[in-house]
C-alpha cells in the first residue's frame, strides 16, 4: 500500500459533491434503504464514503429496534441476537456477506492475483467462503446474545449500533488516498483512494468519540470498552485490507464487504468479553 503518498490537493468547487449527493451515494450503494443516486463519479464517491458510518448508524438502529422488540415480546437473547444480525444482512441484500465469502475464496485459492480475482467474480461459493460465513455469523450472534443476556437490551442495542457503524467506518478508511483498486472497473475502482487521509482520520475520530460518549452513562469502564471495540474492529479490518492489497494488488467491492463483516465481528467480540 502506498499510504506514504500525500493527500491530493483539494478539488475545485466544480469537482466537489454536496453532502446530499454523498448521502445518496452512500445509502444507495451500501444499503437497500430508499435513496436515489444522483451522481456516480469520484467527487460523489468521496463524499459518500466519508458518510458511510451514517449508513451503519441507520442499519444498526433498525437492527437494534428489531432485537429489542423481540426481547420485550418474550424472545430470548439468542433469538434476539440472531434477528439483530440478520437485519443488516437483509438491508444490504447480503452483499457484504457475499463479499466476505468471495474474498475468503480468493485469499484461500493460493493462485496468482489475476486468477484469484477471477475466482472472486464467480457466482458460486467455495469451501473457504462457506466456512467464513459460518464462523462470522456464529460469532456475531453468540457475542451479541452474550451482551443481551449479561447486560440487557439497552446494551445489546448499543452494541448492534456500534458494530454496524464501525463496520462502515472500516469502508471509509479503506477508501483513503493511497489504497489502490485491484480492477479498473466495479465498486472498488469507483471508491478506491477517494477519501483524503485527514478526512478519513477525522471521521474515525468522530465515530470513536460518539461510541465512547454513548456508553459513558454506564461508567468509564464501559465507555473505554466501547472505544476499544471500535479500535479492535478497525485494526482487524486494517490487517485484512493490507493482506488483500498485497494479495490482489488492491481493493474490490468484495474486499469492502469482507472488511465490513470482519470489523463488525471484532467489535462485537470485544463488547462480549467485558
Amino acid at each position: 500500500m502506498t499510504d506514504s503518498f500525500d493527500d491530493p490537493p483539494p478539488a475545485p468547487p466544480s469537482e466537489r459533491a454536496s453532502l446530499a449527493d454523498g448521502l445518496r451515494f452512500a445509502f444507495g450503494t451500501l444499503s437497500v434503504l430508499p435513496a436515489r443516486i444522483t451522481r456516480w463519479d469520484r467527487p460523489a464517491a468521496r463524499s459518500g464514503m466519508a458518510c458511510a458510518p451514517l449508513v451503519g448508524l441507520a442499519l444498526g438502529l433498525l437492527a437494534a429496534a428489531a432485537g429489542a422488540l423481540l426481547l420485550v415480546l418474550g424472545g430470548g437473547p439468542l433469538l434476539a441476537a440472531a434477528v439483530t444480525v440478520a437485519v443488516p444482512a437483509a438491508l444490504t441484500r447480503g452483499l457484504h456477506l457475499d463479499g466476505l465469502a468471495d474474498t475468503a475464496d480468493g485469499l484461500g485459492s493460493a493462485k496468482p492475483a489475476e486468477d484469484a480475482l477471477r475466482i472472486m467474480k464467480q457466482s458460486d461459493i467455495g469451501p473457504f467462503g462457506v466456512i467464513s460465513l459460518l464462523v462470522v455469523f456464529l460469532v456475531q450472534v453468540a457475542a451479541l446474545a452474550n451482551v443481551y443476556a449479561e447486560d440487557g437490551w439497552a446494551s445489546g442495542a448499543l452494541a448492534a449500533v456500534l458494530a454496524a457503524a464501525t463496520a462502515r467506518l472500516a469502508m471509509t478508511l479503506a477508501s483513503r488516498a493511497g489504497v489502490p483498486a485491484a480492477r479498473p472497473e466495479g465498486l472498488g475502482a469507483a471508491v478506491a483512494g477517494v477519501v483524503p487521509r485527514r478526512a478519513a482520520a477525522a471521521v474515525a475520530g468522530a465515530v470513536a468519540l460518539a461510541a465512547t460518549l454513548a456508553a459513558l452513562p454506564a461508567g468509564l469502564p464501559g465507555a473505554a470498552q466501547h472505544a476499544a471495540a471500535v479500535a479492535a474492529g478497525l485494526l482487524a479490518a486494517e490487517l485484512l485490507l493490507r493482506r488483500c492489497v498485497r494479495r490482489f494488488g488492491g481493493v474490490t467491492g468484495d474486499v469492502f464487504g469482507a472488511l465490513c463483516e470482519v470489523a463488525a465481528t471484532a467489535a462485537l467480540l470485544v463488547l462480549a468479553l467485558g
